[in-house]
């Protein structure tokens, strides 16, 4: 998820009257986009994972996205604090050592397989992420020349795309057995040989998270180390919009809807994200479509969970073209229609996996990546609009509307146990409300 720079809050850089060299400040920020986006997208192969290594049923395994999107409610309004008072690269050093921290506790969580300890090791990550989405968007429109702000923040964004795509392949090969397996058909086996392969399938997600707390520690000691410029709004004094109330701000219809608005885009997000996997097994188990075979060069030794998982990928590369597409046509419509043009074809899109079944579902299911694409920046951008001293505390409102992410997943997952098309029922109610957004709700109506 990549937050969107307001564009009537003009910036300008300290050092921008000199020859400083920003290719490796815009490298090191670029990364920050990557770093979050594969954490994101690992979090379904977590679902899925620890209904066998933790012997949980599908709604306590999706907990994993409660407690993850809880990091980002959390910490919203600190990392905005911490941002204001010691900098955007006091604010980035201490997201990726919560970050990296939190990748580090996944082996010892691992080792003992306490789901608390997990969410809790999940829970920092997300906090860390919370400190970056906050810092990375505002950076990278100032690292050069200030009239192609909008290009560089464009290719950070792109990273975030490619890294969703590797999450589903990371968790395929790495993460899932070579062997399927069922709860039930644990349950039937002995205690001894149950408890083996719950252990391996736990100590699966040790290596991965291993290496991508080294990673992120190794970006930390870099950023460290490198001189990065930083940023203010123009005019900006230390007293700026502290006379701003949330409750005067929310006074703003526009706003008050955007906040639910993204509440129900990140709730049905992380609903069909997280549960991807379990959607491809139960609506067309033994059937796959062609071009994932080809492209991830599928085999009949693989389980059906792992290519259920190249399919999650395969929808990420439809996420990461829609993006594109709908940035070339807000080039050329306003936003709103934009918007809801996407949100229609994702209620269309769900309508046809609750009624159409098989393989038919799990296409359609793949397209409301690519209709949702553009969701999170665009609502962001309406709900902040016009909303001059108060849009940082708009911000941090929006970022603390992801929640929704932890609060619509498990409600989703629950009605897994009357049926899939059932779950697919809380995510349509979230992306209709979208679309009165879009068309209605946008407009601003100021008290």
């Amino acid at each position: 998820m990549a937050l969107p720079i307001n564009s009537e809050e003009q910036l300008e850089l300290s050092q921008n009257k000199d020859n400083t060299n920003y290719l490796l400040p815009f490298i090191l920020v670029t990364s920050l986009f990557f770093l979050w986006g594969l954490a994101n997208s690992l979090n379904g192969t977590l679902v899925k994972q620890f209904q066998i290594a933790l012997d949980l049923q599908r709604w306590q395994a999706n907990i994993v996205e409660t407690a993850f999107y809880m990091g980002y409610f959390v910490m919203a309004i600190p990392a905005g604090i911490v941002m204001r008072k010691l900098g955007y690269k006091m604010g980035i050093l201490m997201g990726l050592i919560l970050y990296s921290a939190g990748a580090f506790l996944f082996y010892p969580a691992a080792a003992v397989r306490q789901y608390s300890f997990f969410l809790g090791a999940l829970f920092l990550i997300a906090s860390g992420i919370a400190f970056l989405e906050t810092a990375a968007n505002l950076y990278v429109t100032v690292l050069g020349d200030p009239k192609k702000g909008d290009f560089r923040l464009n290719l950070a964004q792109s990273f975030n795309g490619v890294s969703t795509i590797l999450g589903p392949v990371i968790g395929g090969i790495f993460i899932f057995s070579d062997r399927e397996y069922s709860r039930d058909m644990i349950q039937a086996l002995p205690s001894a040989e149950a408890e083996a392969i719950r252990i391996s399938q736990a100590e699966s997600v040790q290596g991965p998270y291993l290496i991508i707390g080294l990673v992120v520690a190794f970006v930390a000691i870099l950023f460290a180390i490198t001189k990065m410029p930083e940023v203010k709004a123009v005019g900006e004094s230390k007293s700026s919009g502290n006379k701003i109330s949330i409750a005067s701000l929310l006074k703003n219809k526009h706003l008050r809807l955007g906040v639910i608005a993204q509440f129900c885009n990140i709730g049905a997000q992380v609903s069909l994200w997280g549960n991807f996997v379990d959607f491809k097994l139960d609506f067309a188990r033994d059937s796959n479509l062609w071009i994932v075979e080809k492209i991830y060069q599928t085999t009949e030794t693989m389980t059906a969970t792992q290519i259920a998982s190249f399919h999650a990928s395969f929808a990420f590369i439809l996420f990461m073209v829609g993006r594109f597409i709908g940035t070339y046509f807000m080039g050329k419509y306003e936003s709103n229609r934009v918007l809801g043009i996407y949100a229609i074809g994702s209620v269309l899109s769900i309508i046809i996996a609750m009624l159409g079944g098989g393989i038919l579902a799990v296409i359609a299911l793949m397209m409301v990546y690519f209709f949702q694409s553009i969701m999170f920046p665009t609502i962001f951008a309406l709900a902040c609009k016009d909303l001059g001293e108060g849009s940082k505390l708009a911000s941090s409102l929006i970022i603390m509307s992801i929640v929704g992410g932890a609060i619509i997943p498990p409600f989703t997952a629950y009605l897994f146990k009357i049926g899939p098309s059932l779950a697919l029922s809380i995510p349509l109610v979230c992306f209709v409300f979208i679309v009165y957004y879009a068309y209605q709700g946008f407009k601003i109506q100021k008290v």
